[in-house]
């Protein structure tokens, strides 16, 4: 299967849910291609086969609490680099770097671990969907406060007409254009 096929079908099994997680928002659940094996197969091929294209490959995945945390080690085992979590407040230990930021509908904080990310190391960033941009932004400037240098960010699924690419300065790859 080519990967436009591979696209296509993954588009065509990923669901939906209006006003979820409130009113006025249209909720894209990746968990519909997860919960069938062989569409996780397909997904996991094109992930692998999408980082297999940036170069120079990356040294690092760093993945955004709490979707990205599910491809993000994925990618680690098979590029076999370090994978990094970026989560929510009061779920990592240690040293931090931390920052708000803006989302689709709220605002929210992240954090690094401070010494998880060596200086100038080759970072891709993943996460399951680009909205707004806000996530991926907060995530990118934290890296490259911890000394990393963001080569790219891997949205599985963009939501175009939110424009969330505008905020982001580093190359975005999308999977599912919405």
């Amino acid at each position: 299967m080519d990967k436009k096929s591979k696209l296509e079908l993954l588009r065509a099994n990923l669901a939906s849910y209006p006003d979820f997680p409130k009113k006025g928002i249209l909720f894209w659940d990746i968990f519909s291609i997860l919960k069938e094996p062989e569409l996780f197969h397909v997904l996991k091929d094109l992930l692998i086969e999408t980082v297999k294209e940036i170069q120079p490959l990356p040294e690092c995945i760093v993945g955004l609490d709490a979707r990205g945390f599910l491809f993000g080690p994925l990618l680690s085992l098979e590029f076999n680099i370090p994978f990094v979590p970026i989560r929510k407040p009061g779920k990592l230990p240690g040293d931090l770097i931390t920052s708000t930021y803006k989302k689709e509908y709220g605002e929210d904080s992240l954090a690094l671990q401070l010494n998880s990310i060596t200086d100038g190391q080759r970072v891709l960033i993943i996460d399951d969907l680009l909205a707004t941009g806000g996530t991926l932004e907060c995530a990118v400037q934290m890296v490259q406060k911890a000394g990393g240098n963001v080569i790219a960010c891997l949205a599985l699924i963009e939501l175009e007409e939110l424009n969330g690419r505008k905020l982001i300065k580093n190359d975005i790859i999308s999977l599912i254009k919405i």
